[in-house]
């Protein structure tokens, strides 16, 4: 019964995505939109998501005590950038993509596509542990992830200890989840009216996220796609070492079987999407870098009903 129920979550996220493909077919939606999509994921959706959901579901002692599963991510996210850049130099990646590859191998997709899935297979109680690989995610990328993609432009190479590095950080999910820490923290409670209208625009988080996917296969260029050594090693990055470093720290370090749950999926979502957004700013690979992008997300559909059903 139980694994049903993970298979029928997983069918719900494809009929989604589905849906995304057919009306881009039909005409609907087209690139625009799936920008307009992104944008109020990221800028609207999951900021009041975060709102209600800490408002609804945590007290002090509770969020205090979450924060101690932070380790798990920093300490396997660490460890991933390390087998990264040891694999990047055993296949020898032709230079000017080798910062690239190691940001793809090590970090990943864990809000836009991260939080939607989860809620999906778990519900909402997933939530705050999808927040706390987020943090990790999060500083792991603008940090060593950028730094390393701007080693493979022209341009100059990215100060990691910098105040542009601090701002990057600072994206709108993570000041919204300060916001709503702090909230809870503080024992601050918001009015009815304004819980409900974050609760309706949060609702709206995993079916835009879920149409965009959808959108972005429709219209992605897969003439580019040429299978090579080092795009393997990129997807056994995402979808075996990532989540099975999880695996083995969760065997060592004692949290919530949901927790771990969670993290084990986080870990294998596919390729972050600002890795080509990042790559373009440094002149670096940017085709490389998308299209690595869109074939883990196509990925990722078989690969999140196979994690379920060993995680179950």
């Amino acid at each position: 019964m139980v694994i049903l129920n993970a298979l029928g979550s997983v069918f719900s996220i494809v009929l989604m995505i589905s849906a995304g493909l057919i009306l881009s077919h039909k005409g609907w939606f087209d690139e625009k939109i799936s920008k307009a999509f992104s944008k109020l994921v990221c800028n609207l959706a999951i900021p009041c998501l975060m709102i209600s959901q800490f408002s609804e579901n945590f007290d002090k002692d509770k969020l205090i005590s979450l924060s101690k599963g932070l380790i798990v991510p920093f300490t396997s996210m660490a460890l991933c950038y390390l087998v990264a850049v040891l694999v990047s130099k055993v296949i020898k990646v032709k230079e000017g993509r080798i910062g690239i590859f190691r940001s793809m191998f090590f970090v990943s997709n864990t809000m836009f596509i991260g939080l939607p899935v989860n809620m999906a297979l778990f519900g909402e109680k997933s939530i705050p542990y999808v927040l706390l690989y987020y943090i990790a995610n999060t500083a792991f990328f603008w940090t060593i992830g950028a730094y390393e993609i701007s080693k493979d432009g022209q341009s100059v190479k990215a100060d990691i200890f910098s105040l542009a590095t601090v701002k990057r950080i600072m994206s709108v999910p993570l000041i919204s989840f300060i916001i709503a820490a702090a909230l809870v923290l503080l024992n601050v409670h918001l009015p009815k009216f304004i819980l409900d209208t974050c609760k309706y625009f949060g609702n709206l988080t995993t079916p835009l996220a879920m149409l965009f996917i959808g959108i972005t296969i429709y219209f992605a260029n897969l003439k580019q796609f040429k299978f090579s050594l080092d795009m393997l090693a990129i997807f056994l990055g995402r979808f075996l070492v990532s989540p099975m470093l999880v695996y083995v720290l969760c065997i060592f370090i004692h949290i919530p079987l949901l927790m771990e749950k969670v993290f084990v999926i986080q870990a294998a979502m596919p390729v972050m999407t600002n890795t080509a957004i990042v790559s373009k700013s440094y002149n670096a690979d940017y085709d490389y870098a998308a299209i690595n992008t869109i074939i883990t997300t196509i990925s990722s559909i078989l690969v999140i009903p196979v994690y379920m059903l060993l995680l179950n």
